[in-house]
C-alpha cells in the first residue's frame, strides 16, 4: 500500500535549516543539526568517503544506501564525490517506500540539498533507476523498494552488488525494530566482499546495537559525534577501516548494562546479556 505524501510534512529545525518530518512514525528526518550537515559528518566524513573512492582509481565504488528517506545523505555524498577524476559510483538505495522522497522533491527550495540533482531524482522516481555524468565520472543509481529485511534473507539477494560502504539510517529501534535485529546485520554482514572492505555508519550509539554488529561478524568502533550525540557507531569488515574500536573499557560498560542483549526476532525490548551472549562477545577477536 503506497503511503500518502499527506503523512509528511516540513519543519525549520532550532538552526535554521528544514527536514521533513513522517507524522505515520513521529519522527523527523535529521532532527537536531539538519540533513547537510548530518550527512557531511557521519557518511561522508565517517565512512571517509572522498579518500576512498578516489583511491578505488576508477573502479566502480558501490553505495549501500539502508533508508533512502528524503535523499539527503546520498545527495550530500554525490556532492562531495563530484571532483573526483574518473569516478564510478554505484547507488544502491532501499527503502519501503519512495513517498518521502517524492514529498521532498516536491519542496526542493526549502530543503536547499537538491540544487542540480532534481533531474537525475526525478528519474530514479519515474523509472527505479538513472545512470548520469557526474563531475568527472558517472553515477548509477538504482532504488529497491520493499521490505529490507526480507529482501536481504531471500535468495535474490547474492545477486546484489557487494557494498564497499553503507550509510544505514533506518528509523529508531523503538520504532523499527525489524531493522535492528542480529539476523539482518548477520544477512549485511555475509553481502560483503572478503576481498572489498567494507565500511558502515549509523546515527546509533546503543550498547545493545553495538553488541549486536559485534555478534554480526563487524569489527566496531566509537563514531564522531553528531547533533546531540556524543558519539555514533562505526562499523567494518576490516580493522583498518575503524578508526577508533571500543575496547575493555567499552566491554566491561556492555557487561554491566541493562539494555545490551541482541534483538533476535523485531520485538523491541530491552535486556542485559544472556550468559551465553556474555561468552560470545569476551570471545571476539577485537576484545582478545
Amino acid at each position: 500500500m503506497s503511503i500518502p505524501v499527506s503523512n509528511y510534512q516540513l519543519v525549520q529545525l532550532i538552526n535554521g535549516s528544514w527536514s521533513v518530518r513522517s507524522l505515520a512514525e513521529g519522527e523527523t528526518f535529521h532532527p537536531v543539526v539538519g540533513p547537510v550537515a548530518e550527512a557531511q559528518s557521519l557518511y561522508v566524513e565517517q565512512l571517509d568517503l572522498v579518500r576512498r573512492v578516489t583511491a578505488a582509481g576508477g573502479r566502480e565504488f558501490v553505495l549501500w544506501d539502508v533508508g533512502l528517506g528524503a535523499a539527503a545523505n546520498t545527495l550530500t555524498v554525490l556532492r562531495a564525490l563530484q571532483a573526483i577524476p574518473d569516478h564510478r559510483v554505484r547507488i544502491i538505495s532501499f527503502d519501503h517506500t519512495p513517498t518521502p522522497l517524492e514529498f521532498a522533491l516536491g519542496n526542493a527550495e526549502p530543503l536547499g540539498y537538491f540544487g542540480g540533482y532534481e533531474g537525475p531524482v526525478r528519474q530514479l522516481l519515474d523509472h527505479g533507476r538513472v545512470e548520469f555524468a557526474h563531475g568527472g565520472g558517472w553515477v548509477d543509481w538504482e532504488f529497491l523498494g520493499g521490505d529490507f529485511p526480507t529482501r536481504l534473507a531471500s535468495p535474490s539477494a547474492a545477486a546484489l552488488t557487494c557494498p564497499d560502504a553503507i550509510l544505514f539510517d533506518a528509523y529508531s529501534p523503538a520504532r523499527n525494530p525489524v531493522m535492528w535485529t542480529l539476523p539482518l546485520f548477520r544477512d549485511l554482514r555475509a553481502r560483503v566482499d572478503p576481498q572489498r572492505p567494507c565500511a558502515m555508519s549509523t546515527y546509533s550509539r546503543a550498547t545493545l546495537l553495538r553488541v549486536t554488529l559485534l555478534l554480526a561478524g563487524w569489527w566496531v568502533g566509537a563514531g564522531s559525534a553528531t547533533g546531540e550525540k556524543e558519539e555514533t557507531t562505526l562499523a567494518a569488515s576490516s580493522l583498518d577501516l575503524v578508526g577508533r574500536p571500543l575496547d575493555a573499557t567499552w566491554l566491561g560498560r556492555a557487561l554491566r548494562s541493562r539494555s545490551a542483549e541482541p534483538m533476535v526476532d523485531p520485538v523491541y525490548r530491552q535486556a542485559p546479556l544472556s550468559e551465553e551472549t556474555r561468552a560470545l562477545l569476551m570471545q571476539h577477536p577485537q576484545f582478545r
